[in-house]
Order: structure tokens, then C-alpha cells, then sequence
């Protein structure tokens, strides 16, 4: 989610962050466990603008997964999570969902 985010730069992503704990309940770390809550509070902030997001998130997981399945935007954000989080479990880089959201501020940090 973090690179997803990253794109509309720190202060944003921040910004973000903080009205989906504020307003929605919904935490950083929690995110990739509640993709739902998730995606509903990112469609009442940004309305239709929030499909990019939703892409843009979609893209840098398939990037970090290595391009292991095709980008297919009509799945939905969801969709998509599970997927990744399948992939990342297979190839041993994760073992549960807390984990992707530790491996994604690694990543970050680097």
C-alpha cells in the first residue's frame, strides 16, 4: 500500500494515513487485513479518483511480487491483495498478512 501511496508523495500518503486512523478506524498496519474498510474509506475521501489509487497500489504489487501475475484492473483492490499476499506466502517472502505491511516499510526505508 505504502509505494501504492507514495506516489502522491510523503506528506500525502501521511495525510492519508492519518484520516483513515482519524476518520475510518482503520490502521496502517492493520490495512492488508481489512481491505474492505480499507477500500471504502479511500472511496469516501477521493470518490472516483480512488480507482487510480486502487491501481496504483495494484502495479507496485506486482512489481514487488516480480510481475508473477497479469494487472487485471477489473479484479478490484481486494482481489488483488489476495493474490499478492498468496504469492508473497509461496515464495517464503511473507508468513502472514502483518508481515507484508512490515516487508512494505522495509522496503520503503531502503
Amino acid at each position: 500500500m505504502d509505494d501504492g501511496l507514495s506516489v502522491l508523495g510523503d506528506s500525502a500518503k501521511q495525510s492519508i494515513y492519518y484520516h483513515l486512523e482519524k476518520s475510518f478506524n482503520v490502521k496502517k498496519e492493520e490495512i492488508p487485513g481489512r481491505m474492505t474498510a480499507f477500500t471504502q474509506a479511500i472511496e469516501n475521501i477521493f470518490g472516483v479518483g480512488a480507482n487510480f489509487i486502487e491501481i496504483l497500489i495494484m502495479k507496485k504489487l506486482n512489481e514487488k511480487v516480480g510481475g508473477s501475475f497479469k494487472c487485471n484492473e477489473s479484479e478490484g483492490l481486494n482481489i488483488y491483495v489476495s493474490k499478492a499476499k498468496r504469492v508473497f506466502k509461496e515464495k517464503n517472502m511473507i508468513k502472514s498478512a502483518s508481515e507484508l505491511v512490515e516487508y512494505e516499510e522495509a522496503e520503503t526505508e531502503v
